[in-house]
């Protein structure tokens, strides 16, 4: 006869199965997570042969940023040495004490020959010497200016005021502009004077450059020229206006040469992401430039159900109302001159499917509005994008 409590005592003692053995997760560490993090570059380098650098592809840009900041990390480069294959710590020592410091000056920066610091090579000699540079001081009469310059910010606080992209035409005494984000006032503009300059291609040359009084809302104030005034705002600044008088005023000035003839085309817009993807929030200067018929808030109003927009909702920075503009003109002279700077992403879309959106562009808000309004004025085939300073370069012809 069978004994069971026999048979069920020998099934416990030997579990042949190994039904009855306790199987426990260990928790990741920190670092194994390193070291995933790290196999991942190593992974990159073993298929594409190279180490991976900023381009426009978001995953290769998200491990170039990794590898950058591991470099700088002593304790973590200590712990990857093992698994360091393809040498990327090679050239690293962790440093023991002041002299390791000294000697490991990579970049130069405590190296006391005088000329790895004070000699400028690479770089042309001047010409001539400016007799004279403009700096900014303090204005004696900022009182005077004072209560205007509150008012000022309080209107722009309160939307009384816009800011818009500034145009030669913006320049005039009395307006008020932004320039490094401080609002300035463009006081006066004196008598023209006749400056000479060199041109390596045409010699000397004469121009007419007024110097300016702009006083600015901390208290400073300079006389510089009107064109290094103007260079200033092309670069980094706004014109201020208000919202009813001075916004009629451009509008003549920039549409009122429509007729009959000129039709409504539609709507060029930018737009920045909203996406929690945190390789998209890394992304500095993630734009999209789009063209609709209709308007644009309907034109976004799924924006996370669509896979253009970046499966996420997106937030609208300007908007531009065109009249005769083809679309398709359009979209190619945009991707044609950023072509270099086009987000390169992969996105599913609500099927699962791997979408390309296109549009998106990693290029700073100020050159993009620029280049937009040079293409409504037709005036985008005097200039190219330099991709090493980041803006826009009028071609010599």
């Amino acid at each position: 006869m069978l004994d069971f409590k026999e048979e069920l005592k020998k099934i416990l003692q030997e579990d042949p199965l190994n039904l009855l053995k306790l199987h426990t997760n260990n928790p990741i560490t920190s670092d194994q997570r390193l070291v995933e993090s790290f196999e991942e570059i190593n992974s990159f380098i073993d298929i594409e042969g190279k180490e991976p650098t900023e381009s426009k592809n978001i995953k290769e840009r998200m491990l170039s940023s990794r590898l950058k900041e591991l470099k700088k990390d002593f304790e973590k480069i200590s712990a990857l040495k093992q698994y360091d294959k393809h040498s990327l710590f090679k050239n690293i020592k962790e440093p023991q004490s002041v002299n390791d410091i000294l000697n490991n000056d990579n970049l130069g920066i405590l190296d006391d020959d005088p000329e790895s610091i004070f000699s400028l090579k690479h770089i042309s000699k001047f010409k001539a010497k400016a007799d004279y540079v403009a700096r900014r001081k303090p204005c004696k009469d900022f009182i005077k200016f004072e209560n205007q310059f509150k008012k000022i910010q309080n209107e722009i606080s309160l939307r009384k005021r816009k800011l818009i992209i500034f145009k030669e035409t913006h320049l005039k005494e009395g307006r008020y502009y932004i320039l490094d984000g401080i609002l300035l006032l463009l006081e006066k503009i004196a008598e023209p004077t006749t400056k000479v300059f060199f041109d390596k291609t045409q010699g000397t040359r004469k121009r007419i450059d007024p110097r300016t009084r702009c006083i600015f809302e901390n208290g400073l104030e300079s006389d510089m020229y009107l064109r290094s005034l103007q260079k200033e705002l092309y670069n980094n600044g706004s014109t201020v206006i208000e919202s009813n008088e001075d916004a009629l005023e451009q509008f003549e000035q920039n549409l009122g040469k429509l007729n009959e003839c000129d039709q409504p085309s539609g709507f060029i817009y930018i737009l920045s992401s909203l996406s929690e993807n945190s390789e998209i929030q890394t992304l500095k200067d993630l734009y999209k430039i789009g063209y609709c018929t209709t308007a644009v808030e309907e034109r976004i109003k799924n924006a996370e159900k669509d896979s253009t927009f970046l499966m996420a909702p997106v937030k609208i920075i300007s908007v531009y109302k065109t009249y005769n503009l083809n679309p398709q003109k359009f979209e190619s002279l945009i991707h044609n001159f950023f072509i270099h700077k086009c987000l390169d992403v992969k996105i599913a879309d609500k099927f699962g499917q791997k979408k390309n959106p296109k549009e998106w562009y990693v290029v700073p808000i100020r050159t993009l509005e620029r280049v937009i309004e040079l293409i409504i004025n037709n005036e985008i085939m005097n200039y190219k994008y330099d991709l090493a300073s980041e803006k826009l370069v009028k071609i010599n012809k």
